[in-house]
């Protein structure tokens, strides 16, 4: 009996032995596997992490990408700032004109920016029946009705407000029978500007005779104080300077609604209102 007990308890330590040694052993490879899938999750992460080799070159590239975007901003805005000049005042021809000159007046007086002017008009090679804008400019920008006011010091004051009075006008010649010079100004309306041209009228001539190539001398200085008369010109109401053999010396045609005609010929008048309509209609 006592045998067999001993037998039994040397079976039953030899078991608990064993199954020590087992989950001794199985204790170290479930360790390995803890430390292998360990191992395996730091790789990952490491390939996740941005110390990795190539999410270091995406975003060696990433800011490469935007380093070049903002230089290319900054490059813009650069120039922008440095080389922008500003746009200059468009003058759109008032009517259709066949050719075009322009006048450099820049430090001209008044007596000098009208003989250039005459000297145009003189020498025009427009067709026949053409008509040819003059435009003055000083360092090549072409100049506005205010400024061309001043610079022959004419005593003309149309409103400040260019709404009422339109900066753009137009000098030009007509070949017609004659070379005839001609002056067009705009307004929003004929009633803004001809409280203007009559109280210019006494000073008309003075400033303007010397673009018509009329000079002052004892046979004509009597012009200086003659009154312009009422008169139709084309069915128009105009404003006329008469001579003493009652030619027209200037005059100053209310054209349309709002487009002032200064010339000294029907043939000028005539043909710059068939213009004038003509643009009213492309319009």
């Amino acid at each position: 009996m006592e045998k067999n007990s001993k037998t039994q308890n040397k079976i039953v330590q030899t078991y608990a032995q064993d199954m020590a040694k087992v989950i001794e052993n199985d204790k170290s490879g479930l360790v390995k596997k803890i430390i292998h899938k360990e191992q395996e999750h730091e790789i990952e992460k490491s390939n996740a992490s941005p110390e990795s080799k190539k999410n270091k070159f995406f975003m060696l590239i990433g800011l490469l990408f935007i380093s070049i975007g903002l230089a290319t901003l900054f490059f813009f805005f650069l120039k922008k700032n440095t080389n922008t000049v500003p746009v200059e005042q468009q003058f759109v021809p008032i009517i259709f004109n066949d050719q075009s000159a322009f006048l450099e007046i820049a430090a001209f007086n008044k007596d000098q920016i009208a003989q250039t002017v005459l000297n145009e008009v003189s020498n025009t090679k427009v067709k026949t029946g053409g008509v040819e804008g003059i435009y003055l400019t000083e360092n090549k920008k072409i100049i506005g009705l205010r400024r061309f006011i001043a610079l022959i010091k004419s005593s003309f004051l149309p409103s400040d407000n260019t709404l009422f009075v339109n900066d753009n006008f137009l000098l030009g010649v007509v070949n017609s029978e004659t070379k005839d010079f001609f002056i067009i100004l705009k307004g929003r309306s004929t009633a803004d500007i001809f409280d203007s041209l009559s109280a210019w009228e006494n000073k008309m001539f003075l400033d303007l005779r010397g673009f018509f190539g009329v000079d002052i001398s004892s046979t004509t200085n009597y012009l200086l104080t003659k009154n312009f008369e009422d008169g139709i010109v084309e069915n128009k109401n105009a404003r006329i300077l008469y001579d003493n053999n009652n030619k027209i010396v200037m005059m100053y045609i209310l054209a349309d609604d709002n487009s002032i005609i200064i010339t000294n010929t029907q043939n000028a008048a005539e043909e710059i209102m068939l213009r004038l309509a003509s643009s009213r209609v492309k319009q």
